[in-house]
């Protein structure tokens, strides 16, 4: 990826979500009727419902908490993705990105407003689809381009040749490294949980008057378990992460062990790291190295060959 390819992908989450905020302020403060031009069609319309029914539960000062700490994981997790892409595809960086515009376009309407603005209809007056919005059909678009991307450019991303035998090429190590992310972020949750759960509990005890326990449970507890759900997902994540870089880190030398191992026997080849993997130096001091370690062994057979001449003439 050039610097113009990065650019233009990162980009695109900004904008569209820009020009979702937008459009959604037109229709607030614009649109009162039904209209239709043709077969599209304008009426302003709130949709209140949660997201598959997530945070539905939640007093409304914890669902925009949650939401506003989902919208972040987001992020976290498209950034890792296009980090850890091995192929340009900008077919599928740009769905990926149309998706999480559209994403945190509703998202921001569901923490600022409570509801989210739908505001366009496609058909007629008699018969029309659900109200949308912009951020909705883009979400469509980015669909489709992932989908396009995947199905286009699927062997440079699992080619046959570039796939090892195994995820854990070298289980110790990239385990050890798997958990000790998973500890660090453990700790920086433990640390981020204890600070907001003390916060929000010294909140409620100085705001109510009287006794503050029911005030509590209705806060304290949706708090514990949306947040260790979170926190949870976010770890599974981590972990997940760090078999991925492990693996571009191990695989490498595992495969320059088996050169090795390969071109003592006398079995010479070229050495290649694979797509994505680290440590690409490992080419050009492997290509260095093979004339030397293949005079070395044919050295080595000739002594051999002339030691056992001898013994047989002695």
């Amino acid at each position: 990826m050039k610097k113009r390819d990065w650019l233009l992908v990162i980009s695109l989450v900004p904008s569209v979500w820009l020009i979702d905020q937008l459009t959604k302020y037109w229709a607030n403060h614009y649109l009162t009727d039904l209209v239709f031009y043709g077969p599209f069609g304008f009426v302003l319309h709130h949709n209140p419902g949660a997201i598959l029914g997530t945070f539905a539960d939640l007093p409304p000062i914890l669902r925009v908490v949650s939401l506003s700490t989902g919208g972040a994981f987001l992020i976290f997790i498209y950034a890792a993705i296009q980090y850890l892409l091995p192929s340009r595809s900008l077919q599928l960086r740009a769905g990926m990105s149309l998706l999480l515009g559209g994403i945190l376009g509703n998202v921001t309407d569901r923490i600022v407003s409570g509801a989210v603005t739908d505001f366009l209809l496609l058909g007629s007056r008699q018969l029309s689809s659900p109200a949308f919005n912009f951020a909705d059909a883009i979400q469509w678009v980015g669909y489709g381009l992932v989908v396009y991307g995947l199905v286009r450019d699927g062997s440079l991303f699992w080619p046959d040749s570039n796939v090892r035998k195994t995820v854990w090429v070298n289980p110790r190590y990239q385990l050890k490294y798997s958990l000790t992310i998973v500890a660090i972020g453990t700790c920086f949750a433990v640390v981020a949980g204890v600070f907001a759960f003390t916060f929000l509990k010294i909140t409620i005890d100085d705001l109510v008057v009287g006794p503050a326990k029911m005030m509590e449970r209705r806060f304290l507890v949706p708090f514990i378990y949306t947040y260790l759900t979170i926190s949870v997902g976010f770890m599974l994540t981590l972990f997940v992460l760090g078999r991925i870089l492990s693996h571009r880190t191990a695989g490498p030398i595992y495969a320059f062990e088996h050169w090795l191992r390969d071109m003592m026997k006398g079995k010479d080849r070229p050495f290649r790291v694979r797509k994505g993997d680290e440590f690409k130096e490992l080419e050009e001091l492997a290509e260095s190295l093979r004339p030397l370690l293949a005079a070395a062994v044919l050295e080595m057979k000739e002594a051999k060959e002339r030691k056992s001449a001898a013994v047989s003439n002695g």
